[in-house]
């Protein structure tokens, strides 16, 4: 018995670039109603093309190698396979859009789906929290309830037929691996499809297999996204496959929750495995999130998303003239995108394109072609929340000012003070940057242009200065360099940090924050928050506004506002006679007769520093007639936000 290799169309290894191909001279640029782009990458059955519908809907199109074409029976199960696979239309599968077994050449397209492989996000990121393995574990288990619903067993659930996106899983490639079985010359005797670390006992014994080999690979998956490996991986293949049949999982470094529920799914014995119903069921509700994920797979998707639509815009290529010699016209080609390197992110029916990042804006597209997604500007908030502001910079970014000797992380999570060698100023200079503060805090200020964008210089009335930057995403805010303590009357120091941290910012890939399970740092308050929630608290309308990065208010009569802070907390608990319990974490209860609030701890960072959440009520007037009553609504108002933040 062995196992044949996984159907990579694209395969690489984890983190190696490749470069997306043009397509060979004098070859079709139509396969069916859909207008081809780039070749992807090629594998065991077939190839895999970018292309664009008629109606500007991406499609990965996968085209059958000749092989498989000349065999009547691959072309039987083909049919057969797609014709079903296009009756699955879960909201966390990629839906087969179309396909022609009978062409000379199958194909079958599916949607487009922008985002990494739970392979590559692990590669990159590191094991997933708790909370984003929950996320991971519903939208399989959906996934699997709508593809055993329409009579299919997926075969080859593994990582990297698992694509991440803003709003959850998707899974790709189901029923194709059945279409490649049977007895055909393209089968060798004893060969299994799958992949060895996640197929079951059953499918690794060459045994028939029911829907319950798709939930014990769902645990396997599971384990590996929590641990970053897989449960029953070995030093070869076939050690590989005796540990599926034979062995059982070492399970005690998973988190409790997350061994409750793989241990289950990863009986030897079918009938002991759960279906997709009682995993859903035992989850139960999940509580919406902008940001499933850690910080480091948000920022791929948000680039993948950009870099999409650059390739897109590239010129389509001339006709071949008569006359020219033999690849010219394909170097030119090659010349024009040598610059997009492509990360194909996933396999078969579904691909994922990754374009490095260029500042400049993308060439506009073709007059008639249809836009792809508008890129994500790497200074808006989505990417911002992501960003380390201590290691934005370094020691060289600042040459005309001075090198860089340090870095402190301030109370604020947005904030970072570094010291700055300055022989001018003859001392070691403090200057302090920010990754959004309001722009009315150089209200009264010096217009000036920074990196092409709006800016404004203010020096205050003493020493130091203040320089922010416009971010055009978001009104009102700006990136903010701050000499205010350097005691220097020239604004040239705030101005070069200022300019380093757009330039740093531009040039893609910009350091994250840790990825630490429970963190808040990583969600937009406002849109994670319910607002229909607070309205039923508050019983009235309420406005939301954007206060900062991580900071978000509501006003209903009063004001609530929410802000995240660096505390230094030793002991990693609240004490205090004010201390009780809202939702099942313990809160510090403060009042007075203008003010309410409510403090938490979000999460732990170090034994020493925790970062820590405050929920603060401005009583209005009427309010303050009866703070007794306002402040018992402001803890029923932080119920509503503990339940929605991330938990640790």
């Amino acid at each position: 018995m062995r196992a044949r290799p996984p159907d990579a169309l694209c395969s690489m290894r984890p983190g190696r670039w490749v470069i997306m191909k043009p397509l060979n001279p004098g070859e079709s640029r139509q396969v069916g109603r859909y207008r081809l782009v780039a070749l992807l990458g090629e594998g065991g059955m077939g190839r895999v093309l970018l292309g664009v519908s008629p109606d500007g809907r991406l499609v990965a199109l996968k085209q059958v190698h000749p092989g498989f074409a000349h065999d009547e029976g691959f072309r039987s199960r083909f049919h057969r396979e797609v014709q079903t696979s296009r009756m699955v239309s879960g909201a966390y599968t990629a839906a087969v859009m179309d396909a022609d077994p009978e062409a000379a050449t199958p194909w079958l397209a599916s949607v487009f789906v922008a985002g990494p492989s739970l392979k590559e996000a692990i590669d990159a990121a590191g094991p997933l929290p708790v909370e984003s393995v929950r996320f991971l574990a519903v939208g399989l288990a959906s996934a699997l309830g709508e593809i055993h619903r329409v009579g299919l067993i997926h075969r080859d659930l593994k990582p990297s037929n698992v694509l991440l996106t803003d709003d959850g899983p998707r899974v790709i490639d189901f029923g194709i691996a059945r279409a490649a079985e049977g007895d055909t010359e393209l089968t060798h005797t004893g060969s299994i499809i799958g992949s060895p670390g996640f197929m079951s006992p059953e499918q690794a014994d060459g045994r028939p297999v029911t829907p319950a080999s798709d939930i014990f690979s769902l645990g396997a998956l599971l384990v590996m996204a929590a641990t970053g490996q897989g449960p029953f991986t070995g030093t070869s293949t076939p050690q590989t496959l005796y540990n599926v049949v034979h062995t059982q999982p070492d399970l005690r470094m998973l988190h409790p929750d997350v061994r409750r529920l793989a241990e289950p799914c990863l009986a030897k014995d079918p009938a002991q495995r759960p279906t997709p119903a009682q995993i859903l069921d035992f989850l139960g509700s999940v509580t919406p999130s902008a940001t499933p994920w850690p910080p480091t797979v948000h920022t791929m998707i948000a680039r993948q998303k950009a870099e999409v639509n650059t390739a897109l815009s590239l010129p389509a290529p001339a006709p071949e003239p008569v006359t020219a010699r033999p690849g010219k016209r394909r170097g030119r080609l090659i010349a024009a995108i040598a610059a997009a390197s492509v990360v194909v992110l996933g396999a078969a029916a579904t691909t994922v394109v990754l374009l490095n990042r260029d500042s400049s804006p993308p060439a506009a597209a073709p007059a008639g072609s249809t836009p792809g997604p508008p890129p994500v500007d790497p200074l808006s908030f989505e990417v911002l929340r992501t960003v380390d502001p201590c290691k934005l910079l370094d020691r060289d970014s600042t040459p005309q000012s001075g090198p860089i000797t340090g870095a402190e992380d301030q109370t604020e999570f947005t904030k970072c003070k570094y010291g700055l060698q300055n022989s001018a100023l003859g001392k070691n200079t403090p200057v302090t940057i920010s990754l959004a503060e309001p722009m009315t805090r150089v209200s009264g200020g010096e217009p000036v242009t920074i990196e092409s964008l709006e800016a404004v210089q203010k020096k205050s009335s003493s020493s130091g200065c203040v320089v922010m930057v416009t971010i055009p995403t978001q009104t009102g805010f700006g990136l903010q360099a701050d000499s205010s303590d350097a005691g220097a009357n020239d604004c040239a120091v705030a101005t070069e940090f200022a300019q380093s941290m757009v330039k740093r910012l531009r040039a893609g890939n910009p350091p994250t924050v840790p990825t630490n399970t429970g963190t808040a740092l990583t969600v937009d308050m406002c849109t994670t928050v319910p607002k229909k929630e607070l309205e039923k608290v508050v019983g009235q309308t309420v406005r939301v506004e954007v206060k900062g990065l991580f900071e978000c208010s509501w006003t209903a009569g009063g004001i609530y506002s929410i802000r995240p802070l660096r505390a230094s907390d030793p002991a990693g608990k609240l004490t205090g006679p004010n201390v009780s319990e809202i939702a099942g974490v313990p809160v510090l209860d403060e009042r007075d007769t203008s003010s309410c609030s409510i403090s938490w701890l979000q999460r732990k960072i170090t034994h020493e520093i925790a970062e820590k959440t405050t929920l603060s009520h401005t009583l209005s007037d009427s309010e303050q007639k009866d703070p007794g009553r306002a402040c018992a609504q402001t803890r029923e108002f932080a119920k509503v936000v503990i339940s929605a933040l991330p938990k640790a």
